[in-house]
């Protein structure tokens, strides 16, 4: 599927670059999931959206460098949490908004990401996040990568909370389904090795 230029214009981010301590501290996104690492089921459904995909990675980078067009890691060595790859996801963004995504979310589809790009079209201006029920999904959003000074300021204040960021800086929300099978986070062993029938 060609680049929609109707779409707001995105680099994308995919997020592995955590510890992996529920999975026993191994590389999530390297993790086979029905027979292909995680990271590549995201490639393959974001690889077509945008001509910048950078993926967030703190080891392994060899096996993540097919996978993007651009791979960055934080700049702490003690893996400070998701907040920190996003801040490098935005320091070097190529478009005006970065798509962010985990690793470990591949039931996701093509419409959700429709959805996010025109729903952030519509506040181009302010952070958009994925929310179903009272939950919201941080590391499920888009950024305008204007805002990364402010993000860097709350990030030098003691801020690590990228939900409580963006809901300070105005954030819409994209709401989904409470529970909406496409926001399965496979983050433990059980989850990411249960049926293809049950899981799907």
């Amino acid at each position: 599927m060609p680049l929609n230029p109707s779409l707001l214009p995105c680099s994308i981010l995919l997020l592995a670059g955590g510890r992996g301590q529920r999975m026993g501290g191994q590389d999530k996104g390297l993790l086979d999931w029905h027979g292909q690492p995680l990271i590549a089921h995201l490639h393959h459904l974001v690889r077509p959206l945008t001509d910048d995909l950078i993926i967030s990675c703190n080891r392994n980078q060899p096996r993540y460098a097919p996978y993007a067009d651009q791979l960055i890691g934080d700049d702490s060595p003690d893996f400070p949490g998701p907040l920190a790859g996003i801040r490098a996801g935005l320091a070097v963004a190529r478009h005006p908004h970065l798509l962010v995504l985990p690793c470990d979310v591949p039931h996701i589809d093509e419409q959700l990401l429709v959805d996010l790009r025109e729903a952030a079209q519509r506040n181009p201006q302010q952070p958009l996040m994925v929310r179903h029920g009272d939950f919201w999904e941080p590391l499920l959003c888009v950024i305008p990568t204007g805002l990364r000074d402010d993000i860097e300021r709350a990030w030098q204040a003691g801020e690590r909370s990228p939900r409580q960021i963006m809901l300070a800086l105005g954030a819409k929300a994209l709401d989904c389904p409470a529970n909406d099978p496409r926001l399965a986070n496979l983050n433990t062993p059980e989850l990411l090795h249960r049926p293809p029938s049950v899981s799907e």
